[in-house]
């Protein structure tokens, strides 16, 4: 008869704790953001802020907005950057592994922002797999991520990358 065939996807689910632990192959296939942190930076503020509801794209700067793909339809949107920590340990301790920077504009008076939804999700991927990227910050939010994640963990900043350090780097009149 006219039996139509189900595509099947592929699913992660995202979880706390290792998967695999104790087990072979039960869990194989999922997405472990336990190491993940979204850092916001309000570029008109100067302010960095975490915020786990960015996880799932429902952080204080996200709820109530509409999201565009084209920046020119939110012309009045206040700047922002997301930006994906991930924090890795090895035998000296933790240390910021990857650190990837999206950028996000939201105008609270009309409900609409603009962000690339597959950015987002392709720079928390490449956070994850320990990727810096943050040259195409305007200098001033790079140096409040700085900062930030200097007063947030100053031996985690000490063992990271120097590419982090460098990329990162502020002068004294930005």
């Amino acid at each position: 008869m006219g039996e139509k065939k189900k595509n099947k996807s592929v699913q992660f689910t995202i979880i706390k704790n290792d998967p695999t632990d104790g087990h072979k192959s039960f869990g194989a296939g999922t997405l472990n953001l336990e190491n993940v942190t979204p850092v916001f930076i309000d570029v008109e503020e100067k302010k960095a802020f975490i915020d786990f509801g960015a996880m799932h794209a429902r952080s204080a700067v996200e709820k109530g907005i509409k999201f565009l793909p084209d920046k020119k339809e939110v012309p009045n949107g206040k700047p922002y950057w997301l930006v994906w920590v991930t924090i890795e340990r090895n035998e000296e301790g933790p240390y910021y592994h990857g650190v990837t920077a999206c950028e996000l504009t939201v105008d609270r008076s009309i409900r609409r922002g603009y962000k690339s939804l597959p950015e987002h999700v392709n720079r928390m991927d490449k956070s994850l797999k320990g990727h810096i990227i943050v040259s195409h910050m305007d200098p001033s939010s790079k140096c409040v991520l700085a900062e930030f994640l200097q007063t947030e963990g100053k031996d985690m900043w000490e063992r990271s990358n120097k590419q982090l350090h460098e990329d990162l780097e502020c002068t004294s009149n930005e």
